[in-house]
């Protein structure tokens, strides 16, 4: 019998051929394998569905979380439901394909490393990953459009029944801080997000006012409050591993092909994932 494996991926954003083609082309898991879903597999519903089926039948378990490009509503869409009812929509394709998502039960990996609770986290971000100068929302934004850098979310991404995405992000985090108390407190968690939980990976970003929509300082202490043995997420399109007090965090996007082209490397799709526990 193989040793079974924890995978991860994200920002796959399959309307691109030559992503399609890389997810198309993955070999089977190997028996037992776990695949990590960090959002952003990609824009039209069409599309996600096509990914989700595709990656569920090569592992024995796949766990999603959405990013920011699943929720997009754009007017070429066949399915156009906005904002809350999107991502229902999203989590009912995965329940009928078996996939595992942030509305059903934390699965348990037993595999090594475990037990761990794996956790798929939807939260959202609140422009408070503000830029230099910015004291409120309002001032990032108004930095950000004079920058010229403004994610595409301002257009396509709509918080329904919400009145703001800050508000629909406070909805998420409290939320799910009920349903991660529900834990075995025993076991540590491998937290699955699309957005970093902290700040600092944003730190290195080549517009760093663009980290306003990446995340929210309500999690800065998530990593050690729920007694983290790995973090994974990606949005950032910086794939790396980094240390932030003492935990693992795995940024595993693809990103999109004149991003991956340039690197040095092949991207490594599934990037495995080592689970460290704290003391």
């Amino acid at each position: 019998m193989t040793i079974p494996r924890l995978l991860a991926l994200s920002d796959l954003h399959v309307a691109h051929p030559q992503n399609r083609k890389i997810v198309e082309d993955l070999p089977p898991g190997q028996e037992n394998d776990w695949l990590l879903l960090a959002g952003d597999v990609g824009e039209s519903y069409l599309d996600i569905e096509w990914a989700l089926r595709t990656l569920a039948g090569k592992y024995a378990t796949v766990v999603w979380t959405p990013g920011n490009h699943e929720l997009w509503t754009r007017s070429k869409d066949p399915v156009a439901l906005r904002g809350e009812q999107r991502y229902l929509a999203l989590v009912e394709l995965c329940r009928d394909i078996g996939i595992r998502t942030p509305e059903d039960p934390y699965p348990v990996w037993d595999g090594p490393g475990g037990p761990v609770t794996v956790a798929p986290v939807f939260l959202l971000y609140d422009y408070t990953f503000r830029p230099d100068g910015a004291q409120t929302k309002e001032e990032g934004l108004e930095i950000a459009y004079e920058k010229g850098i403004v994610c595409q979310d301002e257009a396509l991404l709509h918080p329904d029944p919400y009145d703001t995405i800050d508000e629909w992000c406070a909805a998420r985090i409290e939320a799910t801080a009920k349903k991660l108390a529900h834990r075995d407190p025993a076991l540590p968690v491998v937290f699955v997000t699309h957005y970093p939980l902290v700040r600092e990976p944003t730190l290195v970003l080549r517009y760093p006012v663009f980290a306003q929509w990446c995340g929210t300082t309500r999690t800065h202490d998530w990593h050690l409050r729920y007694n983290a043995a790995a973090v994974v997420y990606g949005h950032l399109h910086i794939p790396r591993t980094t240390w932030y007090d003492g935990v693992r965090f795995e940024e595993v996007s693809l990103g999109y092909p004149y991003e991956w082209r340039r690197r040095p490397a092949p991207p490594v799709v599934p990037r495995p994932i080592e689970i460290t526990p704290r003391p």
